[in-house]
């Protein structure tokens, strides 16, 4: 055989196998993605059968978040220290061993803490995933693609959760929604080990530890402040919280800034198309996440639907987002990448502005070509901001970068929960309890449109009638104005990416070194 056929067979082989090993990087997105809506499917199973407190519900649910959101930082970081494959592969491994450990909790305490070590494991996953794509595909026109490929997974990911959810919950406990994640991480990890390719920063320095307890101790406080004022106003304990991460987040940025060899080299932040995409993604998952969380209640409490249908009906969005995530690089490079972002989040806030017509007997065409909308507008934006982040570095630092992208998506998902979300909950409380409901009964009623469908299960029929259909007309009154001021929050985003992006451009076909 000739040199030339060796060297072109060696090329085919190279680029067989880093599109083989994407298939296994967006395993672990998927996992990750499932895994951060599947549970509120079967919260209600998990309670009755643990019997938590409120204030322990509220950490099984968010201590996942709270605990991925201040490790991606640092995580990030270290894959770039000790390898990004190495780490995406001890963490799957972890990963899996973890999700054995919540489906047999037999307490919520331990509930409680195999939630935070689930979001340990977590927080190695989606770094990783993004800067073995930099790595793999020098190809700017392949890493579109690639990219477009991982965002797509993620946000099937997502809108499958609880389709999955559904489904398990109608046949099985509630612990199947965690032993899912094991084949899953069996076939990433066996496949993995043969196809990934090792990769790390070649000068990295060390691993700043002091830095490390700054992000999580900053970023952690930050989401626990946001979130403990959505739910239950300003009191003391999140006014300390709040000043305990934002004292923690300063030192963190005046530390990278002296440091010769930073855990996060804020000097990325100085190159305004990485700064706008980050803003961008933030933003977008504000305007986002409390409407899409509100509106899964919408769907099962409001208009009666089961599980495993309320899944199926929010699948637009995620055929939307898949679609527009294999074409976004194309529609980049075709007409500009500010256009790309801009007109995904303009299409957003188009979609959430026609949710101010929402009535609780709306039909379902609506929601759904508002789902489809969302998805679309999110697949353009989160790919094309994904890609111009990580082309915005040099790919020894891909993974601080991706972090940095995943953890603004973690602190806008906790922003938009807390600020829309008190919004819906502000008005909801607000709502006229009929005559004939005992106080202790409407006091239960007035906590969440959950207390007062359970209320209503146990008072007289016509009585509970009523009392379910004035707290449902103010539910979704709540939801209407949340929807009017997270479309409010989209345009000014597109508004801001249109000039901050000005001039950034995806690179062509030619390959990079």
């Amino acid at each position: 055989m000739s040199t030339e056929a060796a060297a072109a067979g060696a090329g085919e082989q190279l680029r067989r196998g880093r599109w083989l090993a994407l298939a296994v990087l967006v395993l672990a997105v998927l996992l990750v993605a499932v895994d951060a809506t599947v549970l509120g499917l079967a919260t209600p199973y998990l309670s009755e059968d643990l019997g938590p407190s409120s204030t322990q519900l509220l950490w099984i649910g968010d201590v996942y978040s709270f605990v991925i959101a201040g490790l991606l930082v640092s995580m990030g970081s270290l894959g770039d220290r000790i390898g990004r494959k190495r780490m995406l592969l001890c963490g799957s491994v972890a990963f899996g061993a973890v999700s054995v450990l919540n489906a047999y909790a037999t307490s919520p305490e331990m509930m409680i803490v195999a939630r935070a070590l689930l979001g340990v494991a977590g927080a190695t996953l989606m770094p990783a995933t993004l800067a073995l794509i930099r790595n793999l595909f020098h190809d700017p026109r392949e890493r579109s693609l690639a990219v477009g490929l991982w965002g797509a997974t993620a946000s099937a990911g997502a809108a499958v959760g609880p389709v999955v959810g559904g489904f398990l919950l109608e046949h099985f406990w509630w612990g199947s929604v965690f032993l899912i994640n094991l084949p899953v991480m069996l076939v990433l990890v066996v496949v993995g080990i043969r196809l990934l390719p090792e990769s790390r920063d070649p000068a990295p320095g060390p691993w700043d530890v002091l830095s490390v307890l700054l992000s999580l101790v900053g970023v952690v406080a930050v989401v626990y402040a946001i979130k403990e004022t959505a739910a239950y106003g300003l009191r003391p304990d999140s006014l300390v919280a709040l000043a305990v991460g934002v004292l923690a987040l300063f030192w963190f940025v005046r530390r990278q800034l002296t440091l010769p060899v930073p855990l996060l080299d804020m000097r990325l932040f100085r190159h305004r198309g990485f700064s706008g995409a980050v803003l961008a993604d933030l933003l977008t998952i504000l305007g986002l996440a409390g409407l899409i969380f509100f509106l899964s209640q919408f769907l099962q409490l409001v208009q009666g639907r089961e599980p495993l249908e309320a899944g199926l009906a929010e699948l637009p969005a995620a055929v939307g987002a898949v679609t527009a995530g294999l074409v976004a690089g194309h529609m980049a490079r075709r007409f500009s990448v500010r256009g790309a972002v801009a007109g995904g989040l303009a299409a957003i806030a188009v979609a959430l502005a026609a949710l101010t017509w929402l009535r609780t007997d709306s039909d379902y065409p609506l929601l759904g070509a508002v789902l489809l909308a969302v998805g679309v507008g999110a697949g353009l934006s989160f790919t094309v901001t994904a890609d111009v982040i990580l082309s915005s570095v040099p790919k020894e630092q891909a993974g601080a970068a991706s972090a940095v992208s995943e953890t603004a998506y973690e602190l806008g998902a906790a922003l938009g929960i807390a600020l829309l979300g008190s919004i819906v909950t502000g008005v909801y409380r607000d709502f006229e309890t009929p005559p004939g409901v005992p106080d202790p009964v409407s006091g239960a009623a007035h906590d969440s449109l959950g207390g007062a469908v359970e209320a209503a299960a146990g008072l007289p029929a016509d009585v509970g009638a009523r009392l379910l259909d004035s707290a449902r007309e103010t539910f979704v009154e709540g939801l209407r104005i949340a929807a009017g001021v997270g479309s409010l929050v989209l345009l000014a985003t597109a508004a801001a990416a249109w000039f901050l992006l000005r001039g950034e451009r995806l690179a062509d076909g030619a390959r990079e070194e």
